[in-house]
């Protein structure tokens, strides 16, 4: 069974750094792009960043970019999001996603694995 769990959300002041983790289970995502969604209440799931299977290509969201880093350890098929410079309008709960689709590349990543997300509140 795959399963994707992320850990790392919490509470955090405004100018404030958090990094958030997810660790999959039950197959490998080495060949596979990853990245996270956040949803804040009230609003609609967003897509936040995402990551190449190799790690070698990137893409953010503009709201984040700049702000946030996204990496990942294909051997331990973790996937990162460090945030840096955080502001209110980034809470939200953050998932953690996995594209099924081999080697895809970042432009079309959408998720197709999900985690059950980890809260991230930033205090003005």
């Amino acid at each position: 069974q795959v399963q994707l769990v992320e850990s790392g959300g919490g509470l955090v002041q405004a100018g404030g750094s958090l990094r958030v983790s997810c660790a999959a289970s039950g197959r490998t995502f080495s060949n596979n792009a990853m990245g996270w969604f956040r949803q804040a209440p009230g609003k609609e799931r967003e897509f936040v960043a995402a990551i190449s299977w190799s790690g070698d290509n990137t893409r953010y969201a503009n709201s984040v970019k700049g702000r946030f880093t996204i990496s990942r350890d294909n051997a331990w098929n973790t996937v990162y999001l460090q945030m840096n410079s955080l502001k209110p309008e980034d809470t939200a709960v953050y998932y953690c996603a996995a594209d099924v689709t081999r080697r895809a590349p970042v432009s079309i990543f959408k998720g197709d694995y999900w985690g059950q997300g980890t809260q991230v509140t930033v205090s003005s």
